[in-house]
């Protein structure tokens, strides 16, 4: 379904299937970044002051991976917000990693949520 309003913008209310997060374009969001640009499914775009990692469906931020990277003893939820601006999705943090899903429904089994009807 598709709304229009003034002939010029459209609105389409169907999932996108598509998550992300905005990283602050510095040396820890830059390492980051390219930790994930190997990974399937994610796309990077480097602005001047943010990296946009998008991904399909699901995107994983394994914290011992981006240590290892940034040649860290460790890094954890606190530095992955220090350089996060915003993210898009259902963000569920762990303390070894962060999952970001594109629909809510997907992270049910993380959140405790119930999707059956009442």
């Amino acid at each position: 379904m598709s709304t229009e309003t003034n002939g010029r913008f459209n609105a389409n209310p169907t999932s996108s299937n598509r998550t992300g997060v905005t990283l602050m374009n510095n040396q820890v969001g830059h390492v980051v970044a390219q930790v994930m640009a190997g990974k399937p499914d994610i796309t990077l775009q480097e602005l001047p002051s943010m990296i946009r990692v998008d991904g399909l469906g699901k995107i994983e931020f394994g914290f011992a991976e981006i240590a290892e990277a940034l040649g860290w003893d460790e890094f954890g939820n606190d530095d992955f917000e220090e350089i996060m601006s915003t993210h898009y999705g259902r963000m569920v943090v762990f303390d070894d990693r962060i999952l970001l899903f594109a629909n809510p429904e997907d992270a049910a089994e993380h959140i405790g949520f119930d999707l059956e009807a009442i």
